[in-house]
């Protein structure tokens, strides 16, 4: 294999392997009015967003077996608790759905701290 062709096709694979460094992990459980007002206001636009963009939004479930790749991170019995998470480890937190108009906020300021 030439030197050129295998650079080549190492760039191509880096380019199509997305990379998701940073994840917005939104710990709820069934019966919580603000988790699912969060799913009614904000969820369906999330993906659509530069915030979904940078950190793809994952729900857990605080009663099921936590996912292995976040055993680092402490969850709370307080629904919903969004967690901003980058290479397994946690970067910010937000305690509680504020609603609509001051979560984008506090949710750049989280992103920010990616920057840092």
């Amino acid at each position: 294999m030439s030197t050129v062709y295998a650079a080549a096709l190492a760039l191509g694979l880096a380019l199509s392997t997305p990379v998701m460094a940073a994840e917005m992990i939104m710990f709820e459980q069934a019966g919580c009015a603000w988790c699912q007002r969060f799913n009614e206001e904000i969820a369906p636009a999330w993906p659509k967003t530069e915030q979904g963009q940078r950190a793809p939004l994952r729900h857990v479930d605080i009663h099921q077996p936590l996912p292995e790749d976040l055993a680092g991170i402490p969850i709370e019995r307080f629904t919903p608790t969004f967690v901003l998470v980058e290479d397994g480890r946690e970067i910010a937190r937000l305690r509680g759905y504020p609603g609509d108009q001051f979560f984008w906020a506090l949710v750049d300021e989280m992103l920010a701290k990616l920057e840092q």
